[in-house]
């Protein structure tokens, strides 16, 4: 039985975790939890899941818990409970769901005592890339990639040559505005941001795949999982969001990953690998889809994924500070201090103003994502 710790338990990906275990209890064990500060629905996950170890970031949430844990469930807290809890708990695979920089020097401690890293976090690979992969080989540890994107590439590649391929292509829903002009943008609610077609995501990743910023984080993430330069990665839209990624080789063919959107399937091949073990998720009928299209992005209208394009052409911690100053931007969105066209317009400004390091060491990146932050909130 293979004992699984999740950073984001009670996040969208960290709740289909627990549910992909819940299918497979004879195979899995969670052996350590962690939130933010929900913790009316960490209770429940401790009292079905009985975990030997739980972290609460934020501390004011983690005194109204402190005293409601049951024997044999041992409390971190704050930042550094997570990175002690990484160090300290007992698992086999690292579930990385959490969103956002605060996922990185956790998920770096699991890397570096060369545990499988069942990998959500998209932005542990966006600002440290190449230390980060550079970590796996030192220690033997292995990504397994949990977004449905670069899940089904991963799955595309196996037994492939990966000389022979000619591009990877990853699938964009358009998100909620695919449809809407550039001007629609300038009075674009919060509501309909987050109301996107395919997904039930958290609040950050649905803004960002309203920006598409969620596909041009993905691209970056894809260079650095797969190893390819950036001009053989190739983003389509696909508002059905059915095939999930592809690779075309250079032969002409192309290998494509099928599948409902639904996040449990990435997640349990990513538990479960090399295996695919039986489920009762519901099936893709494609005469019910009937069809499926594909277009090319707009990089006028969704700006955010041109910025993404450019900063890991620029390289350096210019994708640090581009996820960076997109945190903040979101946030604010989401806060209502700001435009959602305002989101790119402060990306570039902080891309502008926050000097790029090149081949920057783990504390260099760290001083780059505060400095852009401190920027970023300061502007408007």
């Amino acid at each position: 039985m293979k004992k699984v710790f999740i950073l984001g338990s009670t996040g969208s990906i960290g709740v289909n975790c627990l549910n992909v275990i819940n299918r497979f209890k004879d195979d899995f064990e969670v052996s350590g939890l962690t939130i933010n500060s929900n913790t009316e629905l960490l209770l429940e996950q401790i009292r079905k899941y009985k975990p030997r170890v739980v972290v609460v970031r934020d501390k004011n949430a983690a005194k109204r818990i402190s005293d409601k844990l049951p024997d044999g469930c041992n409390l971190f807290v704050g930042e550094e409970g997570l990175i002690k809890a990484s160090i300290e708990a007992e698992y086999d695979i690292f579930m990385g769901a959490m969103v956002g920089f605060a996922g990185l020097a956790p998920t770096i401690e699991a890397v570096k005592r060369g545990k499988r890293i069942a990998l959500a976090n998209k932005e542990t690979l966006v600002v440290a890339g190449e230390l980060v992969t550079n970590l796996c080989r030192e220690n033997a540890s292995e990504i397994i990639p949990v977004d449905s994107e670069h899940s089904a590439i991963y799955q595309c590649l196996i037994g492939e040559n990966l000389n022979e391929v000619e591009k990877l292509i990853l699938t964009a829903s358009g998100g909620p505005f695919l449809n809407k002009d550039k001007l629609f943008f300038e009075n674009a609610t919060v509501d309909e941001a987050l109301n996107h077609p395919n997904w039930k995501m958290g609040s950050k990743i649905t803004i960002d795949s309203a920006t598409m910023m969620n596909k041009g984080l993905e691209v970056i993430e894809a260079h650095w999982l797969f190893g390819l330069p950036v001009d053989k990665i190739e983003v389509v839209i696909h508002p059905q969001s059915i095939i999930h990624s592809m690779v075309q080789f250079v032969d002409g063919s192309i290998k494509a990953q099928l599948g409902l959107p639904d996040m449990k399937l990435p997640i349990q091949y990513a538990l479960t690998f090399p295996e695919r073990l039986q489920n009762d998720f519901d099936r893709t009928s494609l005469p019910e889809i009937g069809s499926l299209t594909f277009f090319e992005p707009d990089l006028t209208k969704f700006e955010c994924l041109k910025l993404a394009f450019d900063a890991i052409n620029d390289g350096g911690t210019a994708p640090c500070i581009l996820n960076a100053a997109n945190e903040v931007a979101v946030n604010k969105f989401l806060n209502k201090e700001i435009k959602f066209s305002h989101i790119p317009l402060l990306i570039k400004r902080a891309l502008d103003k926050v000097e790029t390091v090149f081949s920057p060491d783990l504390g260099t990146v760290f001083e780059c994502d505060k400095q852009t932050r401190e920027f970023v909130l300061t502007i408007t």
